[in-house]
């Protein structure tokens, strides 16, 4: 009987029958077809994401090559007094939190490179092209977070100039003078003049407070009051003395000295005259 059941099934076993189990089976190479389709797939989608954010962000791309570049001159010029990595040395502060527009003003006016050592830096012509300065101020402002540099709405020069004086009056006139001409302090430093400076380094200078200057930032003086001091020098630049001469706009003491050298002097002269002419 088991025989005979054997027989049966060898029998139904049919060429046919393996050849659709064969079918059915799955190729060996099957499944290593589905990962390299899935590879593909994945890598297509994730290039053609990647190209599509790299053309909607050129300045991104941009701002780290700017910043490539400044940190090549950084190494070259500024190093050797600030550490390769903006640290600080003995010989020159940390630049860390600086921001952007402390590195416009320094070394746009050329105060930096220091010449030499002294009581404050000064002004210079400038070592570094404009494109050579912007992209030392990307790099140090990649370091740390610090003011940046100023938004050309607000150096336009548009302001409220009676507003400006006021506010120049009360926060800076006791340092640069009223009319802007600068003035001594102590230990053989001084308050620049103001004549002529770009409105950037003006508004950078306000945000930064170089040297001795305090730093006036948007709590003490807002954007917009920062324009209107602009405006208060700009309009002092293009306008003349309306009194006359202006002897530097120095002051009284300027102007004392004046009468005590050529009105006395006069004085002194006429009465001399007389008194010869009538002898």
């Amino acid at each position: 009987m088991g025989i005979r059941k054997t027989t049966r099934m060898a029998k139904n076993s049919s060429p046919s029958a393996t050849a659709g189990r064969k079918a059915n089976r799955r190729h060996p190479l099957a499944t290593v077809a589905l990962i390299v389709i899935g590879l593909v797939s994945t890598g297509g989608a994730y290039a053609l994401f990647s190209s599509t954010a790299s053309a909607d962000t050129p300045a991104a791309v941009s701002g780290a090559a700017s910043a490539a570049q400044g940190e090549k001159l950084f190494a070259a010029n500024c190093a050797t007094c600030h550490g390769m990595n903006a640290q600080g040395t003995s010989v020159g502060p940390s630049l860390y939190g600086v921001g952007a527009a402390s590195v416009s003003f320094q070394v746009g006016t050329g105060r930096m490179p220091l010449a030499q050592q002294g009581p404050q830096a000064e002004q210079k012509p400038a070592q570094f092209t404009d494109a050579q300065v912007a992209d030392l101020a990307a790099w140090v402002a990649s370091l740390a977070p610090g003011p940046g540099i100023p938004d050309s709405k607000y150096l336009q020069g548009n302001g409220n100039s009676a507003t400006g004086a006021e506010l120049f009056r009360v926060n800076c006139a006791m340092c640069h003078n009223v009319a802007g001409a600068g003035g001594a302090l102590t230990e053989g430093k001084f308050a620049p003049a103001l004549t002529g400076v770009t409105a950037a380094h003006i508004y950078e200078a306000m945000v930064t407070g170089p040297q001795n200057m305090p730093v006036f930032n948007d709590a003490n003086l807002t954007p917009s009051q920062k324009s209107d001091i602009i405006t208060y020098l700009k309009y002092l630049d293009t306008n003349p003395s309306p009194g006359g001469i202006d002897l530097g706009n120095l002051g009284p003491v300027s102007e004392g000295l004046f009468i005590w050298i050529f009105g006395l002097g006069a004085v002194v002269g006429v009465t001399i005259w007389i008194a010869a002419k009538a002898n």
